[in-house]
């Protein structure tokens, strides 16, 4: 059976309902008994504006409220538990600048207006219900009307400094005459001044008290906060507390900031997260000093906690054009004790016929209509204690990709890459070294049997403010590689590639934010049919121009079939709306294409699509569903395609 309370309305909380017991309900009174006195508690603020929120309140601050379900033992505790309650619940209506606020907390309609002994009666009123009925008490709550602020003073405390100047005090409090004169304004107004300062190299500034005087007749409040701004000072020495198995000058390495540096907390916070980016690491704690050192900068301390050093996982995507597509991997977050990971990941993917034929049903299916790459990692983070990661690659692919309309291409290879990353800052860092690649690639052109060894150089950029889903900065990747080719094609080329993307956030929350990416790539130094097919540029998929089948857009050689180009160019916009804090909808719009000559050729049809996604966020990222349609489809494209994913686009 379903039971429910009548309650007066407010927002659905299944702790109001009974069902089948498996709830219980907090409303609802102890039962009545010989050795207990229980009570059913109503609060009445009559027609008063806020009256739901403003009963929240009341009941946050209501030792009766609290306690009603601990039924008293007599009379005398019920009388003395309401009239405990006067003076809480006036400061709690004060805190909301009601200053004029009245409270009346009746038993059986016996009346208490003021804290201190209870009046004559009450404890007998209460009496009266023993073992037959819960007491009545009602809170009658007359708030009358909200308080303003009239004038607001930010007054210097302590030692008075001519350079700590606040030009423009209302702004920065946030607090203006005529505004509601209530707690959460003045604390937020003493969270503002103190950041304020703050940022301005002030670590230790405060507000030392704040001076409220209220004029009941008139109904304002004029109020003084005394603030004192502190010393400019810098960053003193960091000092590493426990690291688990981290070694510290692993931890040291991803400090950029010096003593002496210009105190910030944006420059604490970028450093938090640039030492949570050590794979090892799971959370970081910097705990500020409390006084200047001899040298008038401020020590820092901190502690790390090492995440589990095993971990093993499982992704999937999906697309309506490419198929479904799995991944697996298994890493080790501190092999040697020196915070290396050491990274397996295996994918299969649906590999795309490319010779007309088509699979219809299962007994269709062949082992060459399965993709795979494997692949291990290792990073080896701060090489003896400095700014310089060892990186080492090596990974096998299988693949076949494009359509039957287009045809493609298919790919063997292997790939061995070494190089040393030395990161200069948080957010940017080059990166040099050595690959080697065997393989076989077969399409239009024909079939290329290569080897290559080159030396790719690169660089990166990211100011952004989170990995899976930023909403300010900008991200920037640039790379290039000289090759030596050797086997069936032995022609040298250089390939290089740059992709950069902006985010901008249009409120402080980021839940409006305008997104933009190009990409642009080159190949020089060889003839089209002389790269193989892998290095060769193509456009179009989940990460590159959507509603396109993934590295169809590219120029079509013999029989109208892709061949792939030495230039390319792609560009995306996208608006992400956050319509609740884990629903949000995406307008977007892509364009690219690949080209056959060296540099894109805007004179060239570029292909268009645009769509719509929908995005519920997670605290591991969004999950991505995105739904496109080329905008200037070629015939053979599709209508429509669905893309579902971890992750923005870009």
């Amino acid at each position: 059976m379903l039971a429910a309370e009548t309650t007066p309305a407010r927002a659905f909380d299944l702790s109001s309902l009974d069902v089948f017991g498996l709830f219980g309900s907090k409303e609802k009174p102890p039962p009545v008994g010989a050795a207990t006195l229980p009570y059913e508690l109503r609060f009445e603020l009559g027609d008063a504006p806020d009256a739901s929120a403003l009963t929240r309140t009341l009941q946050d601050a209501s030792l009766l409220y609290r306690l009603r379900q601990d039924a008293p033992p007599d009379g005398e505790t019920l009388a003395r538990r309401a009239t405990a309650d006067i003076d809480p619940l006036l400061d709690a209506l004060w805190a909301r600048g009601y200053f004029n606020a009245d409270v009346t907390i009746a038993v059986d309609g016996v009346a208490v207006r003021r804290a201190g002994e209870p009046p004559p009666g009450l404890a007998a009123a209460a009496e009266r219900h023993r073992n037959r009925s819960p007491a009545p008490v009602v809170v009658t709550v007359n708030p009358g009307p909200v308080f303003a602020l009239r004038k607001v003073d930010i007054v210097p405390g302590g030692r008075r400094d001519p350079t700590a100047v606040i030009a423009d005090p209302a702004k920065v409090s946030g607090l203006k005459p005529g505004d509601p004169a209530t707690s959460a304004s003045l604390r937020a107004a003493q969270a503002a001044l103190v950041d304020y300062w703050r940022a301005r190299s002030r670590p230790l500034a405060k507000v030392v008290e704040i001076r409220p005087v209220v004029d009941h007749a008139a109904k304002i409040m004029d109020v003084a906060l005394v603030v004192d701004p502190g010393p400019v000072a810098g960053f003193g020495e960091f000092g590493i507390g426990e690291t688990g198995d981290i070694p510290e000058p692993v931890i040291r390495s991803f400090i950029y900031l010096e003593p002496g540096d210009p105190y910030s907390p944006k420059a604490l916070a970028d450093t938090r997260k640039s030492i949570a980016t050590i794979p090892a690491v799971g959370a970081v704690r910097m705990r500020e000093g409390t006084a200047l050192d001899a040298r008038g900068n401020l020590p820092v301390f901190v502690e790390v906690a090492e995440r589990p050093k095993r971990l093993i996982g499982f992704s999937a995507r999906y697309s309506t054009i490419d198929g479904p597509a799995v991944k697996t991997y298994w890493e080790h977050r501190n092999l040697f004790g020196g915070a290396e990971r050491l990274r397996l990941e295996g994918s299969i993917f649906l590999a795309p016929r490319i010779d007309g034929t088509k699979i219809q049903r299962f007994g269709d299916f062949l082992p060459s209509d399965i993709g795979a790459r494997f692949s291990v990692g290792f990073l080896k983070p701060a090489l003896g204690g400095s700014r310089n990661d060892l990186l080492i690659d090596l990974t096998g692919t299988r693949e076949r990709v494009g359509t039957n309309r287009f045809g493609g291409y298919t790919a063997r290879y292997i790939n061995l890459t070494a190089g040393l990353r030395h990161r200069f800052s948080d957010v940017f860092s080059i990166q040099a070294g050595l690959e080697a690649e065997r393989g076989q690639t077969s399409d239009v052109l024909g079939p290329v049997d290569y080897t290559l060894v080159g030396v790719p150089l690169s660089l990166r950029y990211d100011s952004t403010d989170n990995l899976l889903d930023p909403t300010r900065g900008i991200r920037l990747t640039a790379s290039v590689a000289p090759y030596a080719a050797f086997g069936g094609s032995d022609a040298p080329f250089v390939q290089g590639k740059a992709s950069l993307s902006g985010y901008y956030s249009l409120d402080e929350d980021g839940r409006y934010v305008l997104a933009g990416r190009i990409g642009l790539g080159s190949v020089s130094g060889a003839d089209l049919d002389e790269i193989p097919a892998t290095r060769r540029f193509y456009a179009g998929g989940g990460g590159s121009v959507r509603g396109y089948a993934y590295r169809t857009l590219s120029p079509l050689g013999p029989l109208n079939h892709l061949t792939g180009g030495r230039s390319l160019f792609e560009a995306s916009a996208e608006a992400r709306i956050k319509i609740t804090n884990t629903i949000g909808i995406v307008p977007f719009f892509d364009a690219g294409m690949a080209f056959e000559s060296q540099i894109p050729n805007f004179k060239e049809r570029l292909q268009l699509a645009a769509g719509l996604g929908l995005r519920y966020y997670t605290p591991i990222g969004p999950i991505r569903v995105d739904v496109a349609a080329p905008l200037n489809p070629r015939k053979g494209d599709k209508p429509v395609a669905l893309y579902i994913s971890i992750g923005q686009a870009f």
